[in-house]
């Protein structure tokens, strides 16, 4: 996988331990809490922890989204295989204050014109919840359509596909 991937405005990078810090504030934004879930994260030895569960687990990519002007860190970029998911799939979280400026849209399409490359990925997915508006409407935008609803831990995801041309 692309360990580097950069854009006008951001440049995208592994997500590492010394993000420890950034991650701690986005896994307990309202957003994050609201639509992936609370991961209980709140210390940095915890921060640090996940990190080394998300870097230690095959099938799991995380790019941190930082701002090429001052390297602020500012949303994640996920690429994930799941186990009940045909295709691996999409994902992104931001830091609130970094909504509505165009960052995970060009984030999200640097990463997949990056996998698009790859004949593997094809067909990428991305789920999320049905009531989740804001990112219903960035994949729409990156040209994902709705595919299916299924459940998953007793909840309801909304799965879209992105197929690349033939």
């Amino acid at each position: 996988m692309q360990t580097k991937i950069s854009t006008d405005r951001l440049s995208l990078e592994l997500l590492t331990e010394t993000d420890h810090s950034f991650i701690l504030e986005l896994v307990n934004s309202k957003g994050w809490l609201e639509f992936i879930g609370n991961r209980n994260i709140h210390s940095k030895e915890e921060a640090v922890a996940y990190i080394r569960r998300i870097n230690g687990t095959p099938n799991m990519t995380y790019w941190t989204v930082k701002t090429k002007a001052d390297l602020t860190s500012i949303g994640i970029i996920t690429f994930i295989k799941r186990d009940y998911l045909e295709h691996s799939d999409i994902g992104f979280a931001f830091l609130p204050e970094y909504s509505g400026k165009g960052f995970a849209y060009e984030a999200a399409q640097a990463v997949l014109s990056t996998l698009s490359q790859i004949p593997a990925y094809s067909t990428i997915l991305a789920t999320t919840m049905p009531q989740n508006t804001k990112s219903i409407h960035l994949l729409e935008r990156l040209g994902f359509r709705f595919n299916r609803e299924i459940e998953v831990n007793n909840g309801k995801l909304h799965v879209y596909a992105n197929q690349a041309p033939a």
